[in-house]
C-alpha cells in the first residue's frame, strides 16, 4: 500500500543534510523537470516583485523567496520532516519508532510541485512552488507534470493498492487510476452533511499515520476503511473506491 500525501506551503528551515542533488531522490525519470524548475526558480528569485506575484506572496514573505534563490546550496531533511502544518502534526511521523516507522518511511510519499513525487526520506531543502503557481512564460505546472507524473503513478498503482490523500490542485499534477480518495464530511444533529474545509487536514493527518502504521496491507477501499475503523474513525464507502470520513459537526 502507498499513501499520497499533500504538500505543504509552510516548511520547516534549515536541515541537517547535504545540499540538494538529483541522484539522492527517488523516480529519476522526473529529474528533467526536477532540474528545470529548481532553475527557473532559482532565477525568478532574483527579480523579488516577479517572485511574489508568480508565487502568490506578500512581502511580508520575502524569505520565501530568499529560500529559493538557495535551492542549490540550502540543506536538505528527509520529505517528512521537511513539511509542516496541520496534517502533518496529525501525522506526527516523527514520533513512530521501529516497525511503525519503517512502514511509514515505505508507504508514505508526497506529491510535490517542486519535484513531483517525493518518497518520505527523499532529502529535500525549503522551497516554495503551489501547485496552482504561475512560473512566467511557462506552461501550467499540471501541463509540465502530467505526461511525466501519470505513467509513474500508473506503475506504482499496478502493484499496490494507493490511497490518494492529496487536494485537488496537486492530484491534478498526476492522476492514479483506481486510487481510494477520501473526502471528511461534517455531520450535522440533524443528520445533514457538509464537506469539512478547515479540519479535513487534520481528519486525513489521522488516516495517514493509521494507515503509515498498519500491519494489515488493505487490496481495496473496504481494507482501507477497515485500518481506519480500527483507529477509531467513523468510515463510510460512497463508492468502490471513494470512502467519506464522517466527523461530529
Amino acid at each position: 500500500m502507498l499513501v499520497l500525501l499533500p504538500p505543504s506551503e509552510t516548511k520547516h528551515a534549515g536541515g541537517d543534510g547535504p545540499p540538494l542533488a538529483a541522484a539522492a531522490l527517488s523516480f529519476p525519470e522526473l529529474d528533467p523537470l526536477r532540474k528545470e524548475l529548481v532553475d527557473e526558480l532559482v532565477e525568478l528569485a532574483g527579480d523579488v516583485p516577479a517572485s511574489r506575484a508568480a508565487l502568490g506572496l506578500s512581502p511580508r514573505q520575502d524569505v520565501e523567496v530568499s529560500r529559493n534563490a538557495t535551492l542549490w546550496s540550502a540543506p536538505t531533511l528527509p520529505a517528512l520532516r521537511r513539511y509542516t502544518g496541520v496534517l502533518y502534526d496529525a501525522l506526527d511521523a516523527g514520533s513512530l519508532r521501529g516497525a511503525a516507522a519503517a512502514r511509514a518511511g515505505a508507504r508514505l510519499m508526497v506529491g510535490s510541485s517542486l519535484f513531483g513525487l517525493l518518497r518520505a526520506t527523499d532529502p529535500v531543502p525549503a522551497y516554495r512552488l503551489s501547485a496552482g503557481s504561475a512560473l512566467p512564460g511557462r506552461p501550467t505546472l499540471a501541463a509540465r507534470w502530467r505526461p511525466l507524473l501519470d505513467p509513474v503513478l500508473a506503475e506504482l498503482a499496478a502493484t499496490q493498492t494507493v490511497v490518494d490523500l492529496r487536494s485537488g490542485s496537486y492530484a491534478a499534477l498526476g492522476r492514479v487510476t483506481g486510487a481510494v480518495t477520501v473526502n471528511v464530511l461534517s455531520e450535522r444533529p440533524d443528520r445533514s452533511r457538509s464537506v469539512v474545509s478547515h479540519f479535513n487536514k487534520a481528519h486525513k493527518g489521522r488516516l495517514a499515520r493509521a494507515l503509515a502504521v498498519t500491519r494489515a496491507e488493505p487490496s481495496d477501499a473496504a481494507g482501507v476503511a477497515a485500518v481506519a475503523r480500527r483507529a477509531g474513525m467513523r468510515v463510510e464507502r460512497s463508492g468502490a473506491t471513494h470512502l467519506d470520513v464522517i466527523v461530529a459537526a
